[in-house]
């Protein structure tokens, strides 16, 4: 065997082991690669706290929400989906929504707000929430005393009679059928058969 044959084998060995080596690496790489273009599931947590949410808001016929009990689990939800909120675990158009529903359910500003901008990355991933995007838009505005823009929020003082929170009337019918929510006079038509109901 000559001197360039041997260097020839040895460099044609080198190339084989080279690739076995290698292989495995490239392998783990691409399987690594299928894993991050997965898409993110769900959050069963906050599929839960959501369902909780709303079997609290929907009494058996003929009982009333006991609000005794709703108001403590209310805020117990809030605080942990605060915390999902916090551990960037709201990774689905789903868990923004589902996060949304219970932080609009708060009675402070700021929750209101996060509620609406998680509805907004919610409609960015191809959820259609747009009414509860403008039901925590309305929310938000309500609690610093400002008027809604889209006629979502009623107010009983209590005495069984309903009204429609004072409204901004800059908002088109359009831009109300587009985040699918009544228009200011069909608004005010809900108001009148909510209190014929009383």
């Amino acid at each position: 065997m000559t001197n360039r044959s041997f260097k020839l084998l040895l460099l044609s060995s080198l190339m084989v082991q080279g690739a076995i080596l290698i292989a495995p690496a490239n392998t783990f790489r691409s399987v690594k690669a299928q894993s991050a273009d997965a898409p993110p599931e769900d959050n069963q947590e906050l599929a839960r706290l959501m369902r909780e949410d709303q079997a609290d808001r929907t009494p058996p016929p003929g009982e009333s929400i006991n609000w005794k009990i709703v108001v403590p689990r209310d805020r117990a939800r809030l605080v942990r989906v605060k915390e999902i909120y916090q551990q960037n675990q709201l990774q689905t158009g789903t868990d923004n929504f589902e996060a949304a529903l219970i932080l609009q359910h708060s009675d402070l500003p700021e929750d209101y707000l996060l509620a609406h901008e998680l509805c907004i990355v919610a409609i960015s991933k191809g959820k259609h929430v747009e009414s509860l995007a403008a039901a925590s838009e309305d929310r938000f505005l309500m609690s610093l005393g400002r008027p809604q823009r889209f006629g979502t929020q009623f107010l009983s003082r209590g005495n069984g009679v309903y009204r429609l929170y004072k409204m901004d009337a800059g908002v088109t019918d359009q831009l109300h059928r587009m985040m699918h929510v009544p228009t200011a006079a069909e608004a005010l038509r809900k108001e009148a058969e909510m209190n014929k109901r009383n």
